[in-house]
């Protein structure tokens, strides 16, 4: 019998896997290389400004991070734009091991790397309502990710130190890099790896129906129905933190 593993073991992950994420979400909200978010939306009569000043009127009218569409959304907007933007390339990476069928999912890869983009959505959505607290996120995703009602206490100053050493060992280069996709990708990667340590809690997580854990278990197309599942169990994942959170 597999040896059961203690919430103290849990908030010892989930607490560097919190710290990880703030590096690459603030990047992602905070970036604004064009100066967007102070541009003037206002186009004047004679219109008479060069192309690149009407590229980038275009490209403030746009709802991403970093731009003044974005600064006048509403929590609940952003939070959908992290799902549906981020969410998709993040269920992305956790479906391409579905390739092999079900051995593939065999491994725990799969479910990992599923999680770590479950667990980073869910900080970026508690964070556009203003959820920064630590303890209180480690709760949130022990909650929402494993089913635990985990009892968060502040780390001793030795658990404090190996947390920030572990979190900037998840994070890399990227905070003193600008966030690109493939270092989002790397990033989610070692945030998977992270949570094998608690791989007996990840089938914990919000799932796909029975459907799509049948079609991801065929070689080839399994990637599809991992997809499929990863996406329905991240909306799904999303509703809930957003009820934990009384936002809803």
């Amino acid at each position: 019998m597999a040896e059961s593993i203690t919430d103290g073991a849990v908030v010892a992950v989930l607490r560097p896997f919190v710290r990880a994420t703030r590096p690459l979400l603030d990047g992602l909200r905070e970036t604004d290389p064009f100066g967007l978010r102070a541009r003037v939306a206002d186009v004047p009569a004679d219109d008479e400004r060069g192309l690149r000043e009407k590229v980038l009127d275009f490209l403030a009218s746009v709802e991403v991070p970093g731009t003044a569409a974005w600064a006048s959304m509403r929590p609940a907007e952003r939070s959908r734009w992290w799902v549906r933007r981020v969410g998709r390339f993040t269920t992305l990476i956790a479906a391409v091991p579905g390739i092999g069928g079900a051995v593939a999912n065999r491994l725990p890869v799969s479910a990992a790397l599923g999680a770590a983009g479950q667990g980073l959505l869910l900080v970026a959505i508690a964070g556009e309502h203003g959820v920064h607290d630590e303890d209180r996120l480690v709760g949130l995703l022990g909650r929402v990710l494993f089913r635990r009602e985990l009892v968060v206490e502040a780390p001793t100053a030795a658990a404090d130190a190996a947390a920030d050493a572990r979190a900037a060992e998840l994070t890399g280069d990227l905070s003193d890099s600008r966030p690109t996709l493939q270092r989002v990708g790397s990033v989610v990667w070692r945030l998977g790896r992270a949570l094998w340590s608690v791989e007996g809690e990840l089938d914990k997580r919000p799932h796909g129906n029975w459907f799509h854990s049948a079609l991801g278990n065929l070689p080839v197309v399994g990637a599809v129905g991992k997809y499929l599942g990863e996406w329905s169990g991240l909306q799904r994942a999303a509703r809930e933190a957003e009820e934990l959170l009384g936002v809803t």
